[in-house]
């Protein structure tokens, strides 16, 4: 099953967990590439990233917060707020799927 996984910083975090960690954060992104369709950062109208989006394909939504917890991101304290909800694809490529 396809989830969208929402993230939103920590307010309070450390402004450099993130460059400090990014290559860890790829790495494991890499590492996860079979489940972790796509991913980026989600930035505010002043360009400043705040958060992040994940597409992950697994069997549940327990699965779905098991990477989320693993991802060097979470463990630093940089991620705040997480939302995963199930997303099922309707159109892709300019095809209705459905």
């Amino acid at each position: 099953m396809l989830y969208t996984i929402h993230f939103n910083d920590n307010p309070d975090a450390d402004p450099d967990l993130r460059p400090r960690f990014m290559a860890q954060h790829l790495a494991f992104l890499t590492d996860k590439k079979k489940v972790i369709r796509a991913a980026g950062p989600l930035k505010e109208d002043d360009g400043q990233v705040k958060g992040g989006l994940w597409l992950v394909d697994v069997e549940s939504v327990e699965q779905a917060w098991d990477l989320v917890k693993t991802d060097p991101f979470w463990t630093t304290g940089l991620r705040d707020r997480v939302e995963i909800k199930q997303w099922v694809q309707v159109f892709a490529e300019g095809q209705a799927l459905i």
